[in-house]
């Protein structure tokens, strides 16, 4: 046995070496972290887009589908397109998921106070029973013939469907800040189609709607679609 020490680590060695491992572990979770906040940031825009997305796209749908219709209120027949600034009636078809397939009178308006508002879409089977009403839905009432009748709707809850379907509030988006509806076409008494705020009591529905959406946190390019052609 010789008398040469083992080799080994000097206690400054073993400091630098701690050191840089510190170093390493904390560029380490420094990178995780930001990796981490830049994923719930794209996670967040991603929801917002999802929703303005899916709105659009169930607007489009729904618009492009809409259908010259009338329906019998207190006895009169009324047509049923009824378009405002912040509020539009009109029918359009429904698939089976909704649960019962057939022609619907659909509502759209925003419903809450304050800035951020929802906008719920509520839809009634076109259909003498499903627009008189019973206990358990409310009766159809021409938008243009109540104001009340708003307030009663919107004290149902949103995501709601009653009578298999014949009835139902659905939310399409939350926090809207801004929801401007406007119509195109030739509107009785004028010479030439123009852009106009309301389409209330016209003898032919509008060419084109034009919404304009937004929420608190995200703006989208208007929504413009063209009506089917009509007979």
């Amino acid at each position: 046995m010789n008398g040469r020490t083992a080799p080994g680590f000097t206690l400054i060695e073993l400091v630098i070496a701690l050191a840089i491992i510190g170093l390493i572990s904390l560029v380490l979770f420094s990178g995780l972290r930001l990796g981490g906040r830049s994923w719930e940031a794209v996670e967040t825009v991603g929801e917002r887009l999802s929703g303005l997305r899916l709105a659009d796209g169930f607007l489009r749908r729904l618009l492009g589908q809409t259908r010259p219709a009338t329906a019998v209120y207190e006895g009169q027949i009324v047509q049923v397109f009824a378009g405002e600034s912040e509020r539009l009636e009109w029918v359009a078809p429904l698939s089976e998921h909704v649960g019962l397939s057939g022609l619907y009178i659909l509502r759209l308006q925003l419903e809450g106070a304050g800035e951020a508002r929802n906008l719920v879409l509520t839809r009634w089977l076109l259909h003498p029973e499903a627009l008189e009403g019973n206990d358990a839905i409310p009766p159809w009432i021409p938008m243009t013939e109540q104001d009340e009748g708003a307030g009663a709707l919107s004290a149902l809850a949103s995501d709601l469907d009653l009578a298999e379907g014949a009835f139902g509030r659905t939310l399409l988006l939350k926090d809207v800040s801004r929801f401007e509806l406007a119509y195109y076409g030739l509107a009785d008494g004028d010479s030439g189609p123009d852009w106009h705020d309301d389409w209330q009591g016209q003898t032919q529905l509008p060419n084109l709607i034009r919404i304009r959406l937004e929420t608190t946190e995200q703006s989208w390019p208007d929504l413009v679609v063209a009506l089917p052609d009509q007979p």
